[in-house]
Protein backbone atom coordinates (compact mmCIF):
# COMPACT_ATOMS: atom_id res chain seq x y z
CA UNK A 1 0.00 0.00 0.00
CA UNK A 2 1.46 3.40 -0.79
CA UNK A 3 1.71 5.64 1.91
CA UNK A 4 0.97 9.49 1.54
CA UNK A 5 1.69 11.74 4.05
CA UNK A 6 0.48 15.25 3.96
CA UNK A 7 2.21 17.89 6.55
CA UNK A 8 0.72 20.52 7.49
CA UNK A 9 1.34 23.81 9.48
CA UNK A 10 -0.24 26.84 11.15
CA UNK A 11 -2.64 28.38 9.83
CA UNK A 12 -3.32 25.43 7.48
CA UNK A 13 -5.57 26.21 4.44
CA UNK A 14 -8.02 23.72 4.63
CA UNK A 15 -8.95 23.39 0.53
CA UNK A 16 -5.53 22.78 -0.16
CA UNK A 17 -5.11 19.65 2.32
CA UNK A 18 -8.74 19.07 1.41
CA UNK A 19 -7.55 18.34 -2.31
CA UNK A 20 -4.74 15.75 -1.15
CA UNK A 21 -7.67 13.86 0.73
CA UNK A 22 -10.20 13.70 -1.52
CA UNK A 23 -7.70 11.83 -4.48
CA UNK A 24 -5.52 10.02 -1.61
CA UNK A 25 -7.62 9.46 1.48
CA UNK A 26 -11.21 8.72 0.92
CA UNK A 27 -12.77 5.42 0.35
CA UNK A 28 -15.09 5.22 -1.94
CA UNK A 29 -17.98 2.29 -2.84
CA UNK A 30 -16.60 -0.06 -5.85
CA UNK A 31 -13.42 1.58 -5.97
CA UNK A 32 -9.93 -0.24 -4.61
CA UNK A 33 -7.95 1.44 -1.89
CA UNK A 34 -4.59 1.69 -3.08
CA UNK A 35 -3.74 4.36 -0.64
CA UNK A 36 -2.48 5.11 3.05
CA UNK A 37 -3.26 8.94 3.61
CA UNK A 38 -2.31 10.37 6.94
CA UNK A 39 -1.43 14.21 8.19
CA UNK A 40 1.38 15.19 10.80
CA UNK A 41 2.97 18.57 11.81
CA UNK A 42 6.20 19.35 13.29
CA UNK A 43 4.16 19.67 16.90
CA UNK A 44 1.34 17.50 17.32
CA UNK A 45 -1.73 18.72 18.82
CA UNK A 46 -4.67 21.80 17.38
CA UNK A 47 -3.09 22.91 14.29
CA UNK A 48 -5.09 26.56 13.56
CA UNK A 49 -6.74 26.47 9.85
CA UNK A 50 -7.91 29.42 7.43
CA UNK A 51 -11.53 27.91 8.26
CA UNK A 52 -11.25 29.36 11.36
CA UNK A 53 -11.40 26.11 13.41
CA UNK A 54 -8.39 23.72 14.59
CA UNK A 55 -7.35 20.41 13.40
CA UNK A 56 -6.27 17.83 15.69
CA UNK A 57 -2.99 15.91 14.13
CA UNK A 58 -1.37 13.62 16.53
CA UNK A 59 1.83 12.60 14.30
CA UNK A 60 4.65 14.40 14.37
CA UNK A 61 7.44 14.71 11.18
CA UNK A 62 8.30 11.06 11.90
CA UNK A 63 5.53 10.26 10.03
CA UNK A 64 7.47 11.34 7.00
CA UNK A 65 10.24 8.70 7.33
CA UNK A 66 8.11 6.26 6.08
CA UNK A 67 5.59 7.80 3.31
CA UNK A 68 6.19 6.87 -0.09
CA UNK A 69 4.28 10.53 -1.28
CA UNK A 70 4.80 13.49 0.80
CA UNK A 71 2.19 16.57 0.12
CA UNK A 72 2.91 20.00 1.25
CA UNK A 73 -0.83 21.56 0.86
CA UNK A 74 -0.15 25.09 1.22
CA UNK A 75 2.86 27.06 2.96
CA UNK A 76 1.32 30.17 4.55
CA UNK A 77 2.72 32.98 5.23
CA UNK A 78 5.25 31.73 2.37
CA UNK A 79 7.90 33.94 3.51
CA UNK A 80 7.84 31.63 7.14
CA UNK A 81 11.14 30.02 6.80
CA UNK A 82 11.78 26.02 7.37
CA UNK A 83 12.74 24.73 10.95
CA UNK A 84 15.49 23.06 10.76
CA UNK A 85 13.54 19.91 11.86
CA UNK A 86 10.92 20.28 8.70
CA UNK A 87 14.05 20.53 6.57
CA UNK A 88 16.15 17.51 7.20
CA UNK A 89 12.54 15.48 7.34
CA UNK A 90 11.97 16.71 3.67
CA UNK A 91 15.61 16.16 2.94
CA UNK A 92 15.81 12.59 4.41
CA UNK A 93 12.46 11.68 2.77
CA UNK A 94 13.13 12.51 -0.40
CA UNK A 95 16.91 10.92 0.15
CA UNK A 96 15.75 7.48 0.58
CA UNK A 97 13.10 7.54 -2.31
CA UNK A 98 9.94 9.35 -1.75
CA UNK A 99 8.53 12.00 -3.99
CA UNK A 100 7.81 15.20 -2.29
CA UNK A 101 4.57 16.81 -3.75
CA UNK A 102 3.61 20.84 -3.32
CA UNK A 103 -0.09 22.01 -3.85
CA UNK A 104 0.15 26.22 -4.17
CA UNK A 105 1.68 27.66 -2.11
CA UNK A 106 3.38 24.51 -1.04
CA UNK A 107 6.16 25.43 -3.63
CA UNK A 108 7.68 28.38 -1.61
CA UNK A 109 8.36 25.28 1.61
CA UNK A 110 9.81 22.93 -1.21
CA UNK A 111 12.16 26.04 -2.46
CA UNK A 112 13.48 25.87 0.47
CA UNK A 113 14.97 22.80 1.09
CA UNK A 114 17.40 23.46 -2.15
CA UNK A 115 15.86 20.64 -4.62
CA UNK A 116 14.04 22.35 -7.29
CA UNK A 117 17.33 24.64 -7.43
CA UNK A 118 17.72 24.00 -11.56
CA UNK A 119 14.60 23.47 -11.77
CA UNK A 120 11.31 23.79 -13.10
CA UNK A 121 8.63 24.68 -10.92
CA UNK A 122 5.07 26.20 -11.14
CA UNK A 123 3.37 28.52 -8.61
CA UNK A 124 0.10 30.27 -8.45
CA UNK A 125 -0.41 33.01 -10.20
CA UNK A 126 -0.18 35.91 -7.95
CA UNK A 127 2.85 34.40 -6.25
CA UNK A 128 4.82 33.20 -9.50
CA UNK A 129 7.24 37.02 -9.23
CA UNK A 130 7.56 36.71 -5.55
CA UNK A 131 8.80 32.77 -6.60
CA UNK A 132 11.38 33.90 -9.30
CA UNK A 133 12.38 36.82 -7.02
CA UNK A 134 13.32 34.73 -3.92
CA UNK A 135 14.50 31.41 -5.44
CA UNK A 136 16.18 32.53 -8.90
CA UNK A 137 18.04 29.20 -9.01
CA UNK A 138 14.35 28.00 -10.12
CA UNK A 139 12.60 28.10 -13.54
CA UNK A 140 9.55 29.33 -12.66
CA UNK A 141 7.10 28.38 -15.61
CA UNK A 142 4.00 30.62 -14.16
CA UNK A 143 1.50 28.62 -17.30
CA UNK A 144 2.10 25.19 -16.18
CA UNK A 145 -0.84 23.60 -14.14
CA UNK A 146 1.82 20.94 -12.84
CA UNK A 147 5.50 20.27 -13.68
CA UNK A 148 6.36 16.79 -12.00
CA UNK A 149 10.10 15.98 -11.97
CA UNK A 150 9.08 12.37 -10.62
CA UNK A 151 10.91 12.37 -7.01
CA UNK A 152 9.39 16.23 -6.75
CA UNK A 153 6.26 17.90 -8.20
CA UNK A 154 4.55 21.18 -7.76
CA UNK A 155 1.00 22.68 -8.90
CA UNK A 156 -0.66 26.12 -9.46
CA UNK A 157 -3.66 27.14 -7.64
CA UNK A 158 -5.35 24.38 -5.22
CA UNK A 159 -7.42 23.41 -8.36
CA UNK A 160 -4.52 22.23 -10.04
CA UNK A 161 -3.11 20.06 -7.09
CA UNK A 162 -6.26 18.03 -7.51
CA UNK A 163 -4.66 17.67 -11.24
CA UNK A 164 -1.56 16.56 -9.96
CA UNK A 165 -3.06 14.59 -7.90
CA UNK A 166 -4.81 12.81 -10.38
CA UNK A 167 -1.44 12.95 -12.88
CA UNK A 168 -0.11 11.22 -10.00
CA UNK A 169 -2.82 8.27 -10.05
CA UNK A 170 -2.28 7.89 -12.92
CA UNK A 171 0.58 7.27 -13.14
CA UNK A 172 0.92 4.77 -10.14
CA UNK A 173 -2.19 2.36 -11.35
CA UNK A 174 -2.47 3.88 -14.88
CA UNK A 175 -5.83 5.72 -16.80
CA UNK A 176 -8.26 3.31 -16.32
CA UNK A 177 -7.63 3.70 -12.52
CA UNK A 178 -7.46 7.54 -12.81
CA UNK A 179 -10.70 8.32 -14.72
CA UNK A 180 -12.81 6.23 -12.39
CA UNK A 181 -11.68 8.33 -9.37
CA UNK A 182 -12.23 11.30 -11.43
CA UNK A 183 -15.37 9.91 -12.11
CA UNK A 184 -16.73 9.64 -8.54
CA UNK A 185 -15.26 13.04 -7.70
CA UNK A 186 -17.00 14.71 -10.97
CA UNK A 187 -13.42 15.87 -12.09
CA UNK A 188 -12.70 15.62 -15.67
CA UNK A 189 -10.22 12.87 -15.77
CA UNK A 190 -7.25 14.19 -17.55
CA UNK A 191 -5.95 18.30 -18.04
CA UNK A 192 -2.13 18.48 -19.38
CA UNK A 193 0.53 19.61 -16.71
CA UNK A 194 1.57 22.32 -19.72
CA UNK A 195 -2.10 23.42 -20.75
CA UNK A 196 -2.45 26.96 -19.74
CA UNK A 197 -4.19 27.56 -16.40
CA UNK A 198 -6.77 29.93 -17.13
CA UNK A 199 -10.28 28.30 -18.49
CA UNK A 200 -11.76 29.74 -21.80
CA UNK A 201 -14.99 32.07 -21.22
CA UNK A 202 -17.44 29.52 -22.24
CA UNK A 203 -16.77 25.57 -22.63
CA UNK A 204 -13.94 24.28 -24.72
CA UNK A 205 -16.66 22.20 -26.41
CA UNK A 206 -19.37 24.61 -27.14
CA UNK A 207 -16.83 27.26 -28.05
CA UNK A 208 -15.02 24.84 -30.58
CA UNK A 209 -18.89 23.78 -32.33
CA UNK A 210 -18.50 20.06 -31.09
CA UNK A 211 -15.49 19.61 -32.90
CA UNK A 212 -13.30 17.49 -29.46
CA UNK A 213 -16.32 15.29 -29.25
CA UNK A 214 -16.33 14.56 -33.55
CA UNK A 215 -12.59 14.02 -33.99
CA UNK A 216 -12.66 11.29 -30.33
CA UNK A 217 -15.05 9.58 -32.06
CA UNK A 218 -13.09 9.24 -35.51
CA UNK A 219 -9.75 8.64 -33.88
CA UNK A 220 -9.65 5.50 -36.17
CA UNK A 221 -9.61 7.39 -39.16
CA UNK A 222 -6.64 9.21 -40.53
CA UNK A 223 -7.71 12.20 -39.29
CA UNK A 224 -4.92 15.37 -39.64
CA UNK A 225 -5.39 18.87 -38.47
CA UNK A 226 -6.95 20.15 -42.13
CA UNK A 227 -9.75 17.49 -41.53
CA UNK A 228 -10.84 19.48 -38.12
CA UNK A 229 -10.37 22.84 -40.02
CA UNK A 230 -12.60 21.56 -42.84
CA UNK A 231 -14.84 20.07 -40.49
CA UNK A 232 -15.20 23.97 -38.64
CA UNK A 233 -15.13 25.71 -41.83
CA UNK A 234 -11.74 27.29 -40.69
CA UNK A 235 -8.47 27.63 -42.01
CA UNK A 236 -6.14 25.49 -40.55
CA UNK A 237 -4.19 29.47 -38.77
CA UNK A 238 -7.82 29.96 -37.34
CA UNK A 239 -8.22 26.45 -35.77
CA UNK A 240 -4.66 26.78 -34.32
CA UNK A 241 -5.84 30.40 -32.89
CA UNK A 242 -8.60 29.19 -31.13
CA UNK A 243 -6.73 25.81 -29.96
CA UNK A 244 -4.14 28.14 -28.44
CA UNK A 245 -6.68 30.49 -27.02
CA UNK A 246 -9.32 27.68 -25.63
CA UNK A 247 -7.35 24.78 -24.63
CA UNK A 248 -3.84 26.16 -24.39
CA UNK A 249 -2.45 23.40 -26.77
CA UNK A 250 -1.88 22.93 -30.90
CA UNK A 251 -4.50 21.18 -33.02
CA UNK A 252 -1.76 18.89 -33.84
CA UNK A 253 -0.83 18.30 -30.06
CA UNK A 254 -4.13 17.79 -28.77
CA UNK A 255 -5.15 15.37 -31.71
CA UNK A 256 -1.84 13.14 -30.36
CA UNK A 257 -2.74 13.46 -27.02
CA UNK A 258 -6.29 12.12 -27.77
CA UNK A 259 -4.79 8.89 -29.61
CA UNK A 260 -2.14 8.06 -26.89
CA UNK A 261 -4.86 8.16 -24.40
CA UNK A 262 -7.20 5.78 -26.36
CA UNK A 263 -3.97 3.24 -26.64
CA UNK A 264 -3.40 3.34 -22.76
CA UNK A 265 -6.98 2.35 -22.27
CA UNK A 266 -6.73 -0.31 -25.04
CA UNK A 267 -3.80 -1.29 -23.73
CA UNK A 268 -5.03 -1.39 -19.85
CA UNK A 269 -8.59 -2.92 -20.92
CA UNK A 270 -8.07 -5.41 -23.89
CA UNK A 271 -5.50 -8.16 -25.22
CA UNK A 272 -5.17 -6.71 -28.40
CA UNK A 273 -1.50 -6.57 -29.94
CA UNK A 274 0.18 -3.36 -30.40
CA UNK A 275 -0.21 -3.55 -34.15
CA UNK A 276 -4.28 -3.74 -33.49
CA UNK A 277 -4.32 -0.90 -30.97
CA UNK A 278 -2.29 1.73 -33.38
CA UNK A 279 -4.66 1.08 -36.29
CA UNK A 280 -7.44 1.35 -34.15
CA UNK A 281 -6.12 5.16 -32.58
CA UNK A 282 -5.07 6.32 -35.69
CA UNK A 283 -1.04 6.08 -35.36
CA UNK A 284 -0.97 3.47 -38.44
CA UNK A 285 1.95 1.28 -37.05
CA UNK A 286 3.05 -0.33 -34.19
CA UNK A 287 6.51 1.12 -34.89
CA UNK A 288 4.80 4.93 -34.57
CA UNK A 289 2.33 3.60 -31.39
CA UNK A 290 5.43 3.09 -29.51
CA UNK A 291 7.65 5.91 -31.27
CA UNK A 292 4.78 8.21 -30.01
CA UNK A 293 3.94 6.46 -26.82
CA UNK A 294 7.53 6.12 -25.49
CA UNK A 295 7.57 10.12 -26.05
CA UNK A 296 4.14 11.09 -24.46
CA UNK A 297 4.37 8.63 -21.63
CA UNK A 298 8.03 7.76 -20.92
CA UNK A 299 7.70 3.78 -21.90
CA UNK A 300 6.89 1.17 -24.09
CA UNK A 301 3.42 0.41 -24.38
CA UNK A 302 4.65 -3.81 -23.81
CA UNK A 303 6.10 -2.60 -20.63
CA UNK A 304 2.89 0.04 -19.98
CA UNK A 305 0.61 -3.02 -20.48
CA UNK A 306 2.51 -5.08 -17.78
CA UNK A 307 2.11 -2.67 -14.84
CA UNK A 308 -0.92 -1.27 -15.62
CA UNK A 309 -3.29 -4.31 -17.51
CA UNK A 310 -7.13 -3.99 -15.89
CA UNK A 311 -7.67 -8.16 -14.73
Amino acid sequence: MHRVVALVRPVQSTFEVGCAVEVFGTRRPGMPQRYEFEVCTETPGPVPTSAGYAMSVSQDLTALESADTVIIPSWLPVEAPLSDGVRHALLRAHARGARLITICSGVFALARTGLLDGRSATAHPARAEQLRREFPRVRVEPDRLYVDHGDVATSAGAGAGIDLCLHLVRKDHGAAHAALLARHMAMPPHREGGQARHAPSSPAGDALDGLLEWAGERLGTPLAVGDLAAHLGVSPRTLARRFADQLGTSPGAWLLSRRVIAARTLLEETDLPVEAIAARVGLTSAVNLRRRFRAQVGTTPGAYRQAFRVP
